[in-house]
């Protein structure tokens, strides 16, 4: 599945830490920190994946969520949410494909995710 990946995260922390784990599984990573930036990353790469986290100043990830969807040529491409805690979904972060949480094994839950886009992608590659 190895494509371009993109991490939206207002923590350089999380940005870093995901962007490597995706690096070093093959990923091209490109970075912002929060949806407004996204979206304008969106304009020159075509990510095969997003991972964002929730609450950024400036744009939210449910409103870059929002955006997505509502765009045929992004609505497609697998979210998955950074949420703060395991506390689970709100009605909006139900858009995304997975959850995982900061407070729990960051990079297991991106393996586990990774695992289950990959998995998404293959049965749909299949069944056209």
């Amino acid at each position: 599945m190895p494509g371009v990946a993109l991490v939206v995260d207002d923590s350089m922390l999380i940005r870093y830490t995901v962007s490597r784990f995706l690096e070093e599984r093959g990923f091209a990573v490109e970075s912002a920190s929060n949806g407004l930036e996204a979206l304008q990353v969106l304009d020159r790469a075509k990510p095969d994946l997003i991972v964002t986290d929730m609450q950024m100043p400036k744009m939210s990830g449910s409103e870059l969520i929002t955006a997505l969807k509502g765009k045929p040529e992004t609505a497609k491409i697998p979210i998955i949410i950074v949420a703060g805690r395991a506390s689970g979904f709100d009605e909006k972060e139900k858009r995304a494909d997975f959850a995982i949480y900061k407070d729990i094994d960051i990079e297991g839950q991106l393996e586990k995710a990774l695992e289950a886009v990959h998995c998404k992608a293959s049965k749909k590659s299949a069944g056209k």
